[in-house]
């Protein structure tokens, strides 16, 4: 699975991945709950994206917010704009959702959770998942949760092992992720610190999870999806990674210039991706297109990249 990252999987990057290496499930960028809002609750541009399919992989809407009522009539409104799957986000560690009761903030009030896993599993009708950390400050908080989510007919489960106080320090703790396995009937995805070959298949050799779910370490090599199936180099020469990240970045500029407005904003974001690449190989090289202010700036210091 894709992961859901908020600024990064749009509908572009999506696509894209869809094109070049096509995940077995996609997600959409977090949508956020208007609790205000009268009647769907979530916004026109989040519901013009909804669909049950994304260019033939199938597309989980990721709902994002707090109160029964809120979510429920979101997951309606998501439904009858096409959604088949839905997942909850519990697990956002960053800014409102950790202060509140929203992604990862919902952890810090458990005895909510009952009411609005319930009510979500009664309204939707196709796939219902919930994405989750391993605790809002407790590692372990996720084994009282489970008996909850079987309860309530949740499908499926996807675990990011680290805490929601953590953020993305240390690393992420898959023995974890083992043990949940093992202590419940529902599948596990597996989330966090999968950025190569070794890394993926160690962990389904030693979690039995059901299956992975690929973040910054698939943004930064789109290639892994095929890596992990055995259909690209499990580790690729500095030649072909520097000719995949060039056509990379110019694919990237070439769609993000059909769904952003400007090229400030087009090379905003494609400096977003950059800075999930971790490869000491190009670290020079990619600190200097992040420099580029303009777009030919850019595009120069990418044809050098080799």
């Amino acid at each position: 699975m894709l992961a859901p990252m908020q600024g990064l999987t749009n509908q572009a990057m999506r696509r894209l991945f869809i094109d070049w290496v096509r995940p077995d499930t996609v997600f959409t960028e977090f949508m956020r709950v208007n609790a205000s809002a009268p009647v769907h609750r979530l916004s026109a541009t989040d519901l013009r994206e909804i669909d049950s399919q994304e260019g033939g992989a199938p597309l989980v809407v990721q709902l994002i917010g707090h109160g029964r009522e809120a979510l429920v009539a979101a997951a309606r409104s998501a439904q009858a704009a096409g959604a088949a799957h839905i997942n909850l986000n519990m697990g956002c560690p960053y800014g409102r959702m950790t202060s509140g009761l929203t992604g990862g903030g919902m952890l810090r009030r458990p005895e909510l959770l009952e009411e609005i896993i319930f009510a979500l599993r009664a309204v939707i009708t196709g796939s219902f998942s919930v994405k989750l950390r391993a605790g809002y400050d407790d590692p372990l908080q996720i084994f009282d949760l489970l008996p909850l989510f079987e309860t309530a007919g949740v499908d499926f489960l996807v675990l990011h092992p680290r805490t929601v106080a953590q953020e993305y320090q240390g690393l992420a703790d898959h023995a974890i992720t083992s043990r949940v396995v093992r202590q419940t009937r529902l599948p596990v995805i597996a989330n966090g610190d999968i950025r190569t070959v070794a890394d993926g298949a160690r962990l389904l050799e030693e979690s039995g999870a059901a299956g992975l779910m690929l973040g910054r370490g698939a943004i930064a090599d789109p290639l892994l999806f095929e890596r992990l199936r055995g259909r690209a180099p499990a580790e690729p020469a500095r030649p072909e990674r520097a000719a995949m990240l060039r056509r990379y970045l110019q694919e990237l500029l070439a769609r993000y210039g059909e769904l952003f407005c400007g090229e400030t904003q087009v090379l905003s974001k494609v400096k977003g991706v950059l800075a999930t690449f971790v490869d000491a190989d190009f670290e020079h090289a990619v600190r200097q297109l992040r420099k580029a202010r303009t777009m030919p700036a850019f595009r120069a210091r990418l044809a050098e990249l080799e």
